[in-house]
């Protein structure tokens, strides 16, 4: 069986291929030199692969007529290895008009909390440990008392992301038995995480209710049943639908959940936790929400 494959100019691909200098070759080039006293030879090998897999794949794509020599994929592999030291997230200027994005790093610190995450990074901490008593601590312990403060809530834990808390409250509170969730508030947030799949993730059932744009709480109430744990109201946060619309508010929701004895869930997506005057359209406060 011939096994040869051509290039879209007719070339011999498998020649093109014999062309590539070998990873060691590529190594022992002196402009490598300083990179082998910064990185592990494991690390700069793997860089060297990469570097020989990139070059490969543009042969392959007939981007290339000719196979690089060793000195020019040394060189790329020096570019991989000072984005790899040196390449970390960079200051930016965020001209977008989006004020809190997403993509750069919401919130700036205050110059104060930057000097104080500083000093504390700078020394071992007692981020788990109980001076007074001497005895083990719990590392939540602090955000949670001041989250509570600040909310009004009885407890609070912290993890990654909005997406995370939704699961992890899921998984924790309605796992194995159904959550409602009205069709209008089905999103799908940044980083493609959807409300569906994160209910099936927790082992929760989801059971859709109303229409895209009119949900009613008699809609939410014909789906209560035995095997209901909770309803989830989800803020659309950047979705929104306009016009001919109708979702019961949280209120009515709360007393309907109370008088059937399950769960009211609220995903406020943000979680603002104080008031920003000048903001067109205020996000909702989680103060608000608890109360």
């Amino acid at each position: 069986m011939n096994t040869t494959q051509t290039t879209p100019d007719g070339g011999d691909t498998r020649r093109l291929l014999s062309g590539l200098p070998a990873v060691d070759r590529v190594l022992r080039e002196e402009l490598l030199e300083p990179w082998r006293a910064r990185l592990r030879g494991e690390l700069l090998t793997a860089l060297a692969r990469e570097e020989l897999s990139h070059w490969r794949q543009r042969l392959l794509e007939g981007r290339e007529a000719q196979a690089p020599a060793a000195l020019r994929v040394a060189k790329g592999v020096a570019r991989r290895a000072e984005q790899l030291l040196d390449g970390g997230m960079r200051p930016v200027l965020n001209a977008t008009g989006v004020v809190l994005h997403t993509g750069l790093g919401r919130a700036r610190l205050p110059q104060v909390a930057v000097e104080r995450v500083a000093q504390i990074l700078a020394a071992n901490t007692d981020v788990e440990f109980v001076l007074e008593s001497g005895a083990r601590g719990k590392r939540e312990s602090r955000a949670a008392r001041l989250l509570c403060l600040l909310t009004g809530a009885e407890a609070a834990l912290v993890c990654n992301n909005n997406a995370a808390a939704v699961h992890l409250m899921l998984r924790t509170l309605c796992a194995r038995r159904e959550v409602i969730v009205s069709r209008g508030q089905q999103v799908e947030i940044g980083g493609g995480f959807r409300i569906p799949d994160v209910i099936r993730e927790s082992g929760a059932r989801l059971v859709e209710v109303g229409c895209t744009n009119r949900t009613h709480l008699e809609d939410y109430a014909q789906a209560i049943g035995p095997r209901t744990a909770a309803i989830l109201r989800v803020h659309p946060s950047n979705y929104r639908v306009i016009g001919f619309t109708a979702q019961p508010a949280l209120e009515e929701l709360s007393a309907l959940a109370r008088e059937r004895g399950i769960l009211l869930l609220d995903d406020l997506g943000s979680g603002a936790l104080v008031d920003f005057p000048g903001v067109p359209e205020p996000e909702p406060l989680v103060g608000e929400s608890l109360a």
